[in-house]
Formats: structure tokens, sequence, C-alpha cells
């Protein structure tokens, strides 16, 4: 098999969204709660991070680990006995690290009503059992909606490539400072 038409035995040059769409739903018990009976913040991230996993493993079908969380929206609460659904999926891969788009949703278990509740960007990276860099296969974006996720995380990657180069520059120039 050519290096062109796969990306290491058994996996493919490229991968569908559709075939890293994933999906994990949470009965919110009193444990998950703060003292208002809403879901603690940092286990909705929890949540988040492991639906997330999901879609980068079906993707990269490798380890991988989170390197990023991007950005968080909390939007709604969610209830003490509501169930909360999160889906994902690669919204791009690039060389050995992907994007990942995470939704959540709160169901009222008593009447079905949903409401979205929070929205994520999550970058993971694929590695080897030794910890090296591995590279994944590309994304192949179907949909409208699928390409302008796919377009928008190529400028969501530029933003963080600049935000680390200046967050370096700085501190640099502290280093320099202190000297």
């Amino acid at each position: 098999m050519s290096s062109a038409a796969s990306t290491k035995a058994g996996n493919p040059a490229a991968r569908t969204v559709a075939s890293t769409q994933s999906e994990m739903t949470e009965l919110i018990l009193p444990n998950d709660t703060n003292v208002l009976g809403n879901l603690l913040g940092g286990r909705l991230m929890h949540f988040i991070d492991l639906t997330g996993a999901m879609a980068g493993y079906r993707h990269a079908r490798t380890y991988i680990v989170t390197a990023a969380m991007d950005h968080i929206d909390f939007i709604h609460p969610v209830r003490l006995g509501e169930l909360v659904t999160l889906k994902s999926s690669v919204n791009r891969a690039f060389t050995s690290s992907m994007e990942v788009g995470v939704k959540a949703w709160a169901e009222d278990t008593q009447t079905g009503i949903q409401r979205h509740v929070a929205s994520a960007y999550l970058v993971f990276v694929a590695i080897d059992k030794e910890g090296g860099r591995v590279r994944v296969p590309a994304v192949l974006a179907e949909t409208a909606d699928e390409q302008r996720r796919y377009n928008d995380a190529l400028l969501r990657r530029e933003h963080r490539e600049a935000e680390a180069a200046r967050r370096k520059q700085e501190k640099l120039a502290g280093s320099i400072e202190e000297g």
C-alpha cells in the first residue's frame, strides 16, 4: 500500500466527518451538581472531552491526547435530573492534530424539551505508544455545514498559532528584562 493511499496500515488517506460522529448521554445526579442543583462546569467539560475524544479515536484509529480546549461556551445551566446529550465530530485534520467540535443539549425528562447548553472546540493529537506524533487521515467534508466547519477550523488554528507566537515573544521579552 502506497503512502498516498494510506497514512498507516489500515488507515485510509481520508475519512468522512460522518464516520467520526459520536454521541454520549448522561443522567445528571446529585454528585454532578453544585449547591444550586446545576451541573458543575468542570463535569460538563469532562463530558465534552470524552465525547470529543470518541470522535478523534474514530478518525485517527490510534492513541490520541487532548492538546487544547480551544473554546467553550456555557449557554444554559443543566439541572439535576436532566439528561445531557453530547454530540461530536472531527471538523478538520492537520498533520497529526484534529479539531473536534462538541455540542451539548439538556433534556427535561418530564417534558422531553431539549435546549442547547454548551458548545466547544478541542484539539487532539494522534500519538503512538511511545508518545511520538502520528499522521492522521484527512477529513472529507461532504455537506455545506461540514465545509463551513472545515474552513472555520483553519481560521481557529491560525488564531491559536498567532496567540502562541505572541505569548512566546512576551515570555522572551520578560526574560530579557529580568536578565
